[in-house]
């Protein structure tokens, strides 16, 4: 088994005005003064209100904490010198798409032409998780085994319960935007790295797509990174939350490596029944519970979180993110960001005041505790 599991964190944040709590263009001054400071770990997004961050190679949970306390803090102070505040959630609760620009770089022009108005739409933001992995062929053994654990990851960070001033009764709207677009979803199982290339190279002889950066599955072969990279879960406010989901996904791929080191593996369960358990974490978040196919039957996710770090919890002693990962209990406990949004807005309702502005200051609220 490879002896280090490095890992690394990239997050999408959205600029909000801190008078009015709307969407903010990023001035080209944020970006160029946050550039200088961090060397090259921030860069604007897709969209003009967005700004993406991305921490170095971390050896350990605690050193992507201080990266990414350094990275959010950063970014909020700057953005708090021209009076804005960055916020770490999937979806603005009121904010509409058809008021955004994309941000004129070469990439995101031929993006907006290769898409359409799917683009535009794109008004979401997520968190990726890499986790090292030095053999390709390995990378592409994990993709089926490492699929099972993706809703209950996706139920965990759930950030997205409103679209453009309406309660969608999803925990996470964005994945609903973000599936409009061409290969997304659960990753395809393929038997060997010579086989994933083999399929994607089609695509790119085609000049379909220009690499495989351009394939936005759940879980992936990084294009940039020897790393296996985790893409479904949405962008967490709270920064010890985010820290707790990433600690998740590298223990798992430790477990998962222990166990082909053993001669053993995770079940592969076919992609209509994860998919099923997808929906559920998409729809409801951590209230309802996951189905438990060895059983088979529906669990509460607190059953669900409470087998899942038993089963990691020799990796996690091991990688020293013990601590990170008994913060998964308290995600379920106090409800994911989702839920707390849902609180905050019919509080304010019940108070007469604005209901998107009080969840848009929670936010703020919330991006700021940790650092």
């Amino acid at each position: 088994m490879q002896a280090e599991f490095t890992l690394g964190i990239e997050e999408e944040y959205l600029l909000v005005d801190n008078d009015s709590f709307m969407l903010s263009q990023a001035p080209p001054k944020l970006i160029e003064t946050c550039a200088a400071e961090l060397e090259g770990q921030v860069s604007p997004e897709f969209l003009q209100c967005q700004i993406e961050i991305g921490t170095k190679v971390c050896r350990n949970i605690a050193a992507a904490r201080e990266e990414l306390k350094r990275l959010r803090s950063c970014v909020a102070k700057h953005a708090g010198q021209l009076n804005l505040s960055p916020i770490a959630v999937s979806c603005h609760p009121f904010a509409d798409w058809k008021d955004q620009h994309h941000t004129e770089k070469e990439r995101y022009d031929d993006l907006r032409k290769a898409l359409g108005n799917v683009a535009r739409r794109l008004l979401i933001c997520g968190m990726h998780v890499h986790i090292g992995i030095d053999n390709k062929n390995l990378r592409i053994d994990l993709l089926p085994q490492l699929s099972y654990f993706l809703p209950h990851l996706l139920a965990l960070s759930t950030s997205s319960p409103y679209w453009q001033g309406s309660d969608t009764e999803l925990a996470s709207y964005r994945l609903t935007v973000f599936d409009n677009l061409p290969r997304t979803g659960l990753p395809p199982k393929f038997s060997s790295w010579a086989e994933y290339k083999q399929t994607t190279d089609i695509l790119i002889k085609l000049g379909i797509i220009e690499d495989t950066s351009k394939i936005w599955w759940d879980l992936r072969p990084s294009h940039r990174f020897p790393t296996i990279e985790t893409r479904i879960m949405d962008v967490t406010p709270r920064l010890e939350h985010t820290l707790a989901l990433a600690a998740t996904v590298q223990a798992i791929c430790r477990m998962l490596c222990r166990l082909r080191s053993q001669n053993l593996r995770w079940r592969e369960y076919d992609r209509f029944l994860i998919s099923e358990n997808r929906w559920r974490a998409q729809r409801y978040g951590t209230s309802q519970g996951l189905i438990d196919y060895g059983e088979p039957k529906v669990k509460p996710m607190a059953d669900l979180v409470d087998e899942m770090i038993e089963i990691i919890q020799n990796d996690a002693e091991a990688l020293g993110s013990i601590g990170e990962i008994q913060k998964l209990k308290e995600i379920v406990s106090i409800g994911t960001s989702a839920t707390r949004q849902r609180s905050v807005h019919a509080e304010a309702k019940a108070e007469g005041r604005d209901p998107g502005k009080a969840v848009v200051q929670h936010l703020i609220e919330e991006f700021q505790c940790d650092l």
